[in-house]
């Protein structure tokens, strides 16, 4: 399809809260190549690296989601996720440097010595609400909003991870970004589980005529499942950039369930071996049960040489910080 020149313009011009200013650098994984074999360019795109909050993919996404909390007089942002959810880090975070409070809406039992994301969750002066199950999240920020409704406050409600289209967006602008630094690759893998990266990064091919191929790795939930909330994200933004319908939700979307082994949050034997080889080959790190699976899916496509040739990028999207769990 063609450059849409007008769509790239509605979204360099959406309200964005600065949390960091710099392309996130895109590096070569030459080492990582020749351990597994392969013939296609293997790149490496650091959101890890964002400097605010220990960076990823949340970062990005919550500088256009914040901006719009902020235009609602928003003083405090309600989220979910499990006790060890980079996005749930990030947004505490967020509200602290706006001077908002923030609830987070946790799944699971509260650690008795809270590590990693729990423990800068807390560092971070976020209040933590535990429910039993996924399925309790969203009533719960329901009550929460009610709550601080009634004592006179304004919470504004961010969604799973994100996953809105104005998180999408982010992405979106971020293929901008790197086509500043590359040539189009012809591969890019990241990892995914509420699809608004993944809806990003196909709506930014798509906006600017690109052919590349998007493929996302499932961290937990089955490939049709994705899918759907991918779509039904892209015909959102379509809204938001007031573009025709159909113009990205027709878009093709690709997602390989076959690394999620136990679940979220559970890594597996593929998960361990891409946290070695990748820190061992190039010197950064993924973490056990979300971007390892990701790079176990890179992996693999290298070894079997279903990639094998053109250049691939792996779009890093954090969380690292899961290391220390």
């Amino acid at each position: 399809m063609p450059v849409d020149l007008a769509a790239i313009e509605r979204l360099a011009s959406l309200p964005r809260v600065p949390l960091s200013s710099a392309p996130t650098p895109i590096e070569k994984m030459p080492r990582l190549r020749a351990a597994l074999g392969g013939r296609a360019t293997l790149l490496v795109k650091r959101d890890d690296a964002i400097p605010f909050a220990f960076g990823g993919n949340k970062v990005r996404k919550l500088q256009l989601v914040a901006a719009e909390a902020t235009a609602r007089g928003a003083d405090t942002l309600v989220t979910c996720g499990g006790v060890q959810s980079n996005h749930a880090r990030a947004t505490a975070a967020v509200a602290a440097r706006l001077g908002m409070t923030c609830v987070l809406v946790a799944n699971g039992s509260p650690q008795a010595t809270p590590t990693a994301n729990a423990l800068l969750d807390r560092l971070l002066g976020a209040e933590v609400r535990y429910v039993e199950s996924r399925d309790g999240r969203e009533p719960a920020m329901d009550a929460a909003a009610a709550e601080l409704r009634t004592a006179g406050r304004t919470p504004f409600i961010i969604p799973l991870g994100a996953s809105t289209a104005l998180g999408a967006a982010a992405y979106a602008q971020a293929i901008g970004e790197m086509l500043t630094q590359i040539d189009p690759p012809d591969v890019i893998v990241h990892a995914s589980s509420s699809g608004g990266t993944q809806a990003g990064l196909i709506a930014g091919c798509r906006l600017h005529g690109l052919s590349t191929r998007v493929l996302s790795i499932s961290a937990d939930a089955a490939s049709a499942v994705i899918e759907e909330e991918v779509r039904r994200i892209l015909r959102d933004l379509e809204r938001v950039l007031g573009i025709g319908v159909g113009s990205l939700s027709t878009a093709s979307i690709e997602v390989d369930d076959t690394f999620v082994g136990d679940g979220y949050g559970v890594s597996s034997s593929a998960s361990h071996e891409a946290v070695s080889l990748t820190a061992r080959a190039e010197g950064f790190f993924v973490d056990h049960t979300y971007t390892a699976k990701a790079m176990a899916g890179l992996i693999a496509q290298v070894r079997s040489h279903e990639v094998d040739r053109g250049t691939v990028l792996f779009w890093h999207t954090g969380g690292q910080v899961g290391l220390f769990a």
